[in-house]
């Protein structure tokens, strides 16, 4: 079998939620249990520009995983998905708790990490690309590994996670960066780690992604470094191309309902992008901020049509994607 174009390490997470106001007191606001997690959001991202059994993802079943929630995951495609029993484990739990415009998260039950070595004797092995979501020192476990699996050299996109986007963590960033072909923070965790003072503009961002080429990301600096941005876009440059914005595909602030996983999704609809532009990189953030908005359209993971179209949330990526690369070529013929 052909290796996958797309595998994450991220975990599977069935997200549980908390609303309170700015006093600590319930708001009476509610939300059932729902599928979570990174990993998860990040292939669903992926999967909207490529077949099931071109991606992968590891998911923990514990004791109680839902039945409901596995019929849903198999409904993007049976193939993208390795289910590892854990029967003495719970499935992964977390809290998104909301303190008036306060956003928190913790875990309820212990995490199960999944390692490049996870993949070695599953479908999901020697992928063309491996995301993954973690602290800097857990990246570079991450990169030991893929250097001990001989023959293996995939495309690796690194997420931080927000908690470890400090500047006491940014030593430890800079000892992994050789091993990252591209490295992903979004806008606040780019300038916390620099120690670039809140909040980000584009001035600042393209400093922080310039800071970080200067950094040597990749091999031998060969790396790219993709700033997402939130309703400003996402900026992205090399040591080799001058740097760059693409705009978020929404500018109705009406069709964002919820952000959650939208920095997952960008960055599987990147992965996804990079096979189908045979490498390009700077192409590729299209089909990323495309991936990103079909996420923030609703609470909870996009829907996935089973017409010849192959449209989500009822509209095709493909014609979002002709919208958004004709409005940036308008954009930079009238800046010229």
């Amino acid at each position: 079998m052909p290796a996958r174009q797309f595998v994450t390490l991220g975990m599977f997470i069935i997200d549980q939620f908390s609303f309170q106001d700015d006093n600590g007191s319930p708001t009476g606001q509610s939300l059932a249990p729902q599928i979570g997690g990174g990993g998860t959001y990040a292939s669903i991202g992926a999967r909207i520009w490529l077949p099931a059994h071109e991606l992968g993802m590891i998911v923990d079943q514990g004791h109680d995983f839902p039945e409901d929630i596995e019929t849903t995951l198999r409904s993007y495609g049976d193939e993208m998905w390795w289910f590892r029993r854990q029967p003495g484990l719970e499935t992964t739990r977390a809290l998104n708790f909301y303190r008036g415009d306060h956003r928190g998260f913790q875990y309820l039950t212990p995490r199960v990490r999944i390692t490049p070595r996870d993949l070695t004797d599953t479908p999901l092995a020697f992928p063309a690309t491996l995301h993954f979501i973690c602290s800097p020192s857990r990246a570079a476990v991450i990169a030991s590994e893929i250097k001990e699996i001989s023959s293996w050299a995939p495309i690796t996109i690194y997420e931080p996670i927000p908690d470890r986007c400090v500047p006491e963590e940014l030593p430890a960033l800079v000892d992994v960066l050789p091993s990252i072909n591209i490295l992903s923070p979004n806008a606040e965790e780019a300038l916390s780690l620099l120690s670039i003072p809140l909040p980000p503009t584009k001035n600042t961002i393209e400093e922080a992604c310039a800071k970080f080429l200067e950094l040597g990301v990749g091999p031998e600096g060969n790396g790219w470094v993709i700033i997402r941005s939130g309703s400003m876009g996402a900026y992205a440059a090399s040591k080799h191309r001058v740097g760059g914005w693409v705009d978020a595909f929404w500018n109705d602030a009406a069709q964002v309902v919820d952000v959650t996983g939208a920095g997952n999704a960008f960055l599987g609809g990147l992965a996804a992008g990079f096979v189908l532009t045979k490498g390009d990189v700077f192409k590729a953030l299209f089909y990323a901020s495309v991936s990103a908005s079909y996420t923030i359209q609703q609470q909870g993971l996009p829907t996935c049509s089973r017409s010849e179209a192959g449209e989500w949330n009822g509209d095709s990526p493909w014609a979002r994607l002709r919208e958004l690369e004709e409005r940036h070529a308008k954009r930079s013929t009238k800046d010229d």
